[in-house]
């Protein structure tokens, strides 16, 4: 009898609730049509839902106005938005922009790519021994170098350790910069409310809240957004083109150059819709059970090493580890044929992994429909696979 399914890979994407299948198939079979230009029934059905989704995204990150959320393919596609369109307007040669040694490539790429163009400097914060970012270089940082910029991710896709954000965007604030959150972690497990944490920018995508592939979405304060220029050319962004010259519209438009993911957005809509029906209270009380029962067990697996901080209270949502004489790859391939599905490699994190001078990791990630139950099965599938490849 084959084990029944365990997904412990929300990490990488969330499986999702029927009612967001419900949602695009009812948008496809019922008002299908491409939206704000139409002037029929389907079209204005279409544009309906669409502004919905939006003001219900406006309302989960506590935005001031609908116009400062932006919808996007993905939060990479929201990143380089930031980098191509404010960063591109904003810095210059011998400008810093200050990224961890936590972020994912989305958070890497775009600003290697503009130290290439336009000779910005980077600077990376390291950790401290118990995983936690170092605060002390940080503030040094600052202080030494002219930041216009800190981007940053809320919650490590590897390690899970959270970042103290209030306190990044007050330091940034306090010498001038600006600050652009990663949140494509954080959302899933925490609230965020982007007034009361005062961030400049915030990415996510929809795939990780139980929503949709396809969507992501870029908050930005709505003063920057109106400075910044487009970042895509085409329909649906243009006020008026000639042949010499173009105007865009407003926000949001002039973000979302042609046809726009509207069954996504409606998808992610309705996601955010399922996910309130649990307080963020009792979302962050299950979830920390889940880590609570599975970092120590991991960690009383022979030769198993955990990457990052060593105690529950400090991560959310996922832990990385290695096995003495195993691969991850070939781990995650053996517990993949008992139906457990993990992920190995080096999410997308290479910089963090040299730093724990490991090539790749295997992670587990959790999310609300996983068990205590399954942290059992899971332990005893790595030991008999240990057991495989070491005997």
């Amino acid at each position: 009898m084959q084990q029944p399914l365990i997904y412990c890979d929300s990490a990488a994407t969330a499986q999702k609730p029927q009612c967001v299948l419900d949602a695009m198939d009812q948008f496809y079979t019922r008002a299908n049509a491409n939206i704000h230009r139409g002037m029929h029934p389907l079209a204005e059905r279409a544009t309906e839902l669409y502004e919905e989704a939006r003001g219900t995204v406006r309302k989960f990150l506590r935005a001031k106005h609908e116009s400062e959320i932006i919808f996007t393919k993905s939060a990479t596609e929201g990143m380089n938005l930031i980098a191509q369109s404010w960063g591109r307007q904003n810095l210059a040669e011998g400008d810093t922009v200050v990224l961890s040694i936590l972020e994912h490539h989305s958070n890497i790429v775009p600003w290697l790519q503009l130290k290439e163009e336009k000779g910005i400097n980077i600077e990376w914060i390291g950790l401290m021994e118990d995983g936690s970012l170092d605060l002390a270089q940080y503030h040094d940082l600052l202080e030494q170098h002219t930041v216009k910029l800190v981007s940053i991710t809320g919650l490590s896709n590897v390690t899970g350790v959270r970042i103290p954000l209030a306190d990044i965007i007050k330091d940034a604030h306090a010498s001038g910069a600006k600050v652009a959150i990663d949140a494509a972690q954080l959302i899933v497990h925490h609230p965020v409310d982007v007034q009361d944490l005062d961030c400049d920018f915030l990415v996510f995508s929809g795939h990780k809240l139980y929503g949709p592939t396809g969507i992501g979405v870029l908050f930005g304060k709505k003063d920057y957004l109106e400075s910044m220029p487009p970042f895509l050319g085409g329909g649906g962004m243009i006020q008026e083109v000639h042949c010499d010259y173009f105007s865009s519209k407003e926000l949001p438009a002039k973000f979302e150059a042609g046809t726009p993911p509207i069954a996504e957005a409606i998808g992610l809509a309705a996601a955010i819709q399922w996910l309130a029906q649990f307080s963020w209270k009792e979302i962050e009380a299950y979830e920390s059970s889940l880590i609570s029962s599975a970092l120590p067990a991991l960690q009383s697996v022979k030769g198993l090493t955990t990457l990052g901080p060593q105690h529950a209270e400090k991560i959310s949502g996922c832990i990385s580890f290695t096995v003495e004489g195993v691969h991850p790859h070939d781990l995650t391939d053996i517990l993949g044929q008992q139906n457990i599905c993990l992920r190995a490699g080096h999410h997308c994190a290479q910089p963090l992994h040299e730093h724990y001078n490991v090539s790749a990791s295997t992670r587990l990630s959790f999310a609300l429909y996983n068990m205590l139950e399954e942290i059992a099965v899971l332990i005893e599938a790595i030991e008999k696979a240990k057991a495989i490849f070491l005997s």
